[in-house]
């Protein structure tokens, strides 16, 4: 009985561990991609906004689809910026909270996917900003919670989607300044994440 006892309890604490581990490399990866986007931003303010104009997405322009890869760290302004800051910390940090290596994949797919979309939907129209991460980032977490079916991941699922469901109203149309076209990709391209990422059965793998 002792050994078992102690077996488990051992157990416990290195799940404990690499949770707290994976925590801190969470926080950290999401705090240093905000780092770069104020640094990007406060040399933008010096170029007279010349990188949101280059590199931003711009839709149905072949020149306009690098921006995909970069769109996410450009804002149009200090306000924007500030706006995309509190909940893409708070819902990137959820995000990379358990997996890491799937928090990569989950917000290159986010990034492409949604970037795709935003230059399909957005004819003429220059589109800048992380909110497209944001929302990427909630769909992930809902989705992940759904179809992970772990207690963490549903409790984090819920958390988030109490404190957050009022972002939703940015996926209304014909907002001025607000790229409604950028929430709704990123929103499915983080449901599509979650789902492409899902834990899957001995039953879903295919044997060869």
């Amino acid at each position: 009985m002792g050994d078992y006892s102690g077996s488990r309890f051992d157990s416990v604490k290195r799940g404990a561990g690499s949770l707290l581990s994976g925590a801190l490399s969470a926080f950290l990866i999401v705090a240093a991609m905000l780092a770069i986007m104020w640094i990007v931003e406060v040399v933008d303010v010096f170029l007279n906004g010349a990188l949101d104009r280059n590199f931003g997405i711009v839709g149905w322009e072949s020149d306009g689809l690098v921006g995909i890869l970069f769109a996410p760290f450009l804002h149009g302004g200090f306000g924007h910026l500030m706006a995309n800051s509190l909940p893409l910390l708070v819902l990137g940090f959820l995000a990379g909270l358990r997996d890491l290596r799937k928090f990569f994949l989950a917000t290159l797919i986010i990034i492409v996917l949604g970037g795709l979309g935003t230059w399909l939907m957005s004819p003429m129209v220059i589109t800048v900003g992380a909110s497209g991460l944001v929302f990427g980032y909630f769909g992930y977490i809902m989705a992940r919670g759904l179809f992970d079916r772990r207690l963490l991941d549903l409790v984090i699922a819920v958390g988030v989607g109490i404190a957050y469901w009022g972002i939703l109203a940015g996926l209304l149309p014909n907002q001025p300044g607000i790229s409604w076209q950028g929430h709704l990709c990123g929103l499915i391209a983080g449901v599509l994440a979650g789902w492409l990422l899902r834990r899957r059965s001995k039953k879903e793998i295919p044997a060869y």
